[in-house]
């Protein structure tokens, strides 16, 4: 089958297609010939840092769409040709991936595959930030770093959905500002917290701060968030971006107005509790169904074309999501 390998870590071009092995499924795991992958910022991380990645030669990606192949032994649920999402821990950008039962659905009703590669790792991502995790109430405000790509395009609406009193979203450029004002936001930012925005934050708020805050980039960003949120907030921090050093947040930052801090991430929940992941992924997933939330295809490659995607993401020009087109 053909994939995209990286053989040693670096920028774009390290991505090489080769032709490899086809994997087979494994006890409790499911093979599934892709349609579409989505394409994701982790996906980039781990081809310049390693992350996530246990050795190389590895294949990148985290999310696809397409039909059962093959079911390994005592998967049950599932059927041969049927169409499916799932998210794995690698080998997305390929013919062929394996995923774990556990992490691999049905296609939701009314959506195509194409639009179903967008669903893995975004959709339960933002529903958990801000319902399990985040435990918005109606009324609250909400701030989102990184407002215009595929998490934030997904909490905009989630969260207005959810009955959030405002929306403040904090993107890079006019371009990006514009397009999740379409998607949710009351108001945007342009900027990072390096440069004054929690006291922009703050005078938009008359002075209280923000409820809920939700940080994908660490370092100065995180600690901005906190700087901006409102008494009894909370700040999620499901990423780093940045590659900042780890934070670390004690007494001096929570007690003097009780705030609080968590963090998400979707990979670690579908290790450590993938019957919970599969609850959110349901709740999540008929926000699509029901309408309630669209998340656009900004740009889709060929599979061959994965460092294009890449350059893309890596500008910091993209919005919404970027896909991989496979066989759909």
């Amino acid at each position: 089958m053909r994939a995209i390998q990286l053989q040693e870590y670096g920028g774009p071009d390290v991505l090489k297609a080769v032709d490899t092995d086809t994997p087979r499924p494994a006890p409790g795991q499911v093979g599934i010939d892709v349609a579409y992958t989505g394409v994701n910022f982790a996906d980039l991380k781990a081809r310049s840092e390693g992350y996530r990645v246990p050795s190389l030669p590895f294949v990148p990606g985290l999310e696809v769409s397409g039909r059962v192949r093959e079911l390994g032994a005592g998967v049950r649920g599932f059927e041969v040709g049927q169409e499916v999402v799932a998210l794995t821990e690698g080998g997305a950008y390929a013919e062929v991936v394996v995923a774990e039962a556990a992490t691999t659905f049905p296609l939701p009703s009314g959506v195509d595959l194409r639009t179903a590669a967008t669903l893995p790792t975004v959709l339960p991502t933002a529903h958990a930030l801000l319902h399990e995790v985040g435990r918005l109430r109606a009324g609250e405000s909400v701030l989102v770093q990184g407002a215009a790509g595929g998490v934030g395009t997904v909490v905009g609406q989630l969260a207005k959905a959810g009955g959030a009193g405002a929306v403040y979203g904090v993107v890079s450029s006019e371009a990006k500002a514009k397009y999740a004002l379409e998607h949710g936001y009351d108001e945007v930012f342009i900027g990072d917290f390096g440069d004054g925005l929690a006291a922009e934050v703050r005078a938009a708020t008359g002075g209280r701060g923000v409820d809920l805050a939700l940080d994908p980039v660490g370092g100065d960003t995180l600690r901005g968030g906190l700087d901006a949120l409102a008494v009894f907030g909370r700040l999620v921090s499901f990423g780093n971006a940045s590659s900042a050093e780890p934070w670390q947040v004690g007494q001096p930052e929570l007690y003097p107005t009780g705030i609080g801090v968590s963090g998400f991430s979707i990979l670690s929940l579908a290790k450590s509790a993938p019957e919970a992941l599969r609850e959110v992924a349901a709740r999540a997933f008929a926000k699509v169904a029901d309408g309630t939330v669209t998340l656009p295809v900004t740009a889709e490659f060929a599979l061959t074309e994965a460092s294009e995607a890449h350059r893309l993401m890596g500008a910091r020009t993209s919005t919404g999501k970027l896909l991989l087109r496979v066989a759909g």
